[in-house]
């Protein structure tokens, strides 16, 4: 029998939302509780500030995990680490009992999915060394039994910074195994196309090479022939030249038709390249008629849309995506996006957007980008129509 699909990185949130709630179940047995804070001079306000840290600490946990592996605010998220990881070991002090400890593993859940891995790993030793001062408080506790129960501690917590790191790393393999079947679907449409498109040129030139030199020639004969008849007999003649000639027209006006198709059509490649962006809601606004002459120029339309897509997903933090498709009066193409995303005030373009700009620059199109700390992300490609040498 095998396992239902589930969503990991849902699972993992809900599997550390439960470890918080057993957590708390010792603070509902009133005597415990109350004992723990009876070494307070003033138990009443210890108690309350203990039952605090334990409701902030379960309300930032879920803000905090709301969005796993979104990179939006990343501020606000190292502020909800610090406020979890403090709130864990008020728990601890209030109550002079390792509740802080078991809090803290819930808090190694959302380390990988926040912070980059050395930090995280830094954090996650840094929080459970700052145990040692809490158990050294406890009665019959000195500093080296302290350290010894934080380091056992400490155990527990990189099991679970493990797990939620492989989660991470299966969720980021996932995203590109996504992201490659996309970018496969939306070949495998231009690969289509193309096909049809040389299919029926090559229908086309057979049209034209055999029906069209045929019927000239017999044209051409039947004239001659009109001219050597006697004038009783040239009626039939000039009958069949009529009809040679309509037919040589007819083949003509097919060999245009199947000419004029030869387009590409990347209205439905570029559906299929941002189909299943998990992270970010993409608006698409193409022409009525969306088609590229040659390939090349396509792929290079393509692959910029896909570098668009990488980077919004990867660093924006945006919600939202506008992709639209326009036609100049100079008769470039031209792609304007932008996004709500964070932003930044200074642009560094890393290798992919070299790389789209080197792509469009060897195609003859060129690149503007723009952003704004909180106005999000802003470029514009332009794409000359005319055939790559």
């Amino acid at each position: 029998m095998r396992w239902p699909a589930v969503n990991h990185t849902r699972l993992l949130r809900y599997t550390g939302l439960f470890t918080y709630l057993c957590t708390g179940i010792p603070l509902l047995r009133v005597d415990w509780t109350l004992e723990r804070v009876s070494a307070f001079s003033h138990p009443d306000i210890g108690l309350g500030l203990l039952l605090l840290c334990y409701v902030v600490f379960g309300i930032v946990y879920w803000l905090l995990t709301r969005r796993l592996g979104s990179r939006r605010h990343p501020v606000l998220k190292i502020l909800g680490l610090g406020v979890l990881t403090a709130t864990a070991i008020g728990v601890g002090w209030f109550s002079h009992s390792g509740l802080s400890a078991l809090l803290l593993v819930v808090v190694a859940v959302a380390l990988p999915w926040t912070l980059p891995l050395p930090i995280g790993i830094a954090w996650l030793v840094l929080q459970n060394m700052a145990l040692i001062p809490v158990f050294a408080g406890f009665p019959g506790f000195g500093w080296g039994t302290a350290t010894l129960q934080a380091a056992l501690y400490l155990g527990f917590a990189t099991l679970m910074f493990v797990t939620s790191m492989v989660a991470r790393q299966q969720d980021d393999a996932r995203e590109e195994q996504r992201r490659l079947n996309s970018e496969l679907r939306a070949t495998r449409v231009l690969l289509a196309e193309s096909s049809r498109i040389g299919e029926r040129m090559r229908i086309a030139r057979e049209l034209h090479d055999l029906l069209g030199h045929h019927l000239t020639a017999l044209t051409l004969n039947l004239e001659v022939a009109s001219h050597r008849v006697a004038p009783a007999e040239v009626g039939p003649v000039r009958q069949a030249q009529a009809i040679a000639r309509q037919l040589l027209g007819d083949v003509r006006e097919v060999v245009s038709e199947l000419r004029q198709g030869e387009a590409l059509d990347l209205s439905q490649a570029l559906r299929s390249l941002i189909e299943g962006v998990p992270t970010v809601q993409v608006h698409l606004d193409l022409p009525p008629a969306f088609s590229v002459d040659e390939p090349q120029r396509a792929q290079v339309m393509l692959r910029t849309v896909q570098e668009i897509l990488t980077n919004t997903a990867r660093h924006s933090g945006a919600r939202n995506l506008w992709l639209s498709f326009s036609r100049t009066e100079a008769g470039e193409l031209k792609l304007d996006a932008r996004d709500d995303g964070r932003g930044a005030g200074t642009i560094r373009p890393g290798n992919g957007l070299n790389g789209m700009r080197e792509r469009l620059a060897a195609a003859g199109g060129r690149l503007l980008i723009s952003a704004a700390p909180g106005h999000g992300f802003a470029l514009t490609a332009w794409l000359p129509m005319e055939k790559i040498a």
